[in-house]
């Protein structure tokens, strides 16, 4: 498959794009360019100038916001097919969190000005894209809201079933799914302590659900983590 099909084909599997026709997708790969980073390093800061979108092709992506008082806040971890920093492609909005390579990662970029140009010279390709980023703020939304009433063991049990799946759409069995994360990272991404996050994988431990490593969580039985989530 050559390089502009490859990206066509990935942008396809987005929902954002997913309304799009072929010869639509085939005018958002030619202006995408490829970037690859290490594991560690920072593809943007918050506060940074808004110049690109990004689509994970491999690799995984931490999205955090850092506190003035020293604390981080995990708000995601984007795994191949996840897109972030779209904003900055519409409107060149400064970016409102950090993007941190958690591996060797590539991505597909599309800078700003290009998107731009693509929608002026299609306003039908704008119009799908602006129908699909609203539905897509929609439901972050309600998952945002759901989030706000969840214990502290809901929480942890949703971010750690949310790496499960990740990794099982990447070809990871039904159990004993290895999650390859610190404990603390888990706490960010749950929006939690880690004194309280570890006292729950604790007493997940012991029922036997999960085992925990250095900087790795074993689940075994995924589905048990449902139990928790309310």
């Amino acid at each position: 498959m050559q390089p502009a099909q490859d990206t066509a084909a990935l942008l396809s599997s987005l929902e954002v794009f997913s309304a799009l026709e072929g010869r639509e997708l085939e005018q958002m790969a030619r202006v995408a360019v490829p970037r690859t980073f290490d594991r560690g390093e920072v593809i943007f800061r918050e506060g940074d100038p808004g110049e690109a979108l990004y689509v994970v092709r491999s690799g995984s992506v931490s999205i955090r916001r850092d506190h003035a008082d020293g604390r981080t806040l995990a708000l995601a971890e984007l795994r191949p097919g996840s897109m972030f920093g779209e904003l900055a492609a519409f409107g060149g909005e400064v970016r409102s969190a950090t993007a941190e390579a958690l591996e060797a990662t590539a991505l597909v970029a599309i800078l700003g000005q290009d998107m731009q140009r693509v929608l002026r010279s299609d306003p039908e390709i704008a119009l799908k894209l602006i129908g699909a980023l609203a539905e897509r703020v929609r439901r972050l939304n309600d998952r945002l809201l759901a989030q706000s009433f969840q214990t502290v063991p809901g929480r942890v049990a949703g971010a750690l079933l949310l790496q499960v799946t990740a990794r099982q759409e990447e070809g990871a069995g039904q159990r004993d799914v290895l999650v390859e994360a610190t404990q603390a990272e888990i706490a960010q991404l749950a929006g939690t302590s880690r004194e309280s996050a570890s006292r729950f994988l604790a007493s997940l431990a012991r029922e036997g659900v999960v085992a925990l490593g250095r900087g790795k969580v074993t689940v075994h039985e995924p589905e048990r983590l449902r139990s928790f989530i309310n």
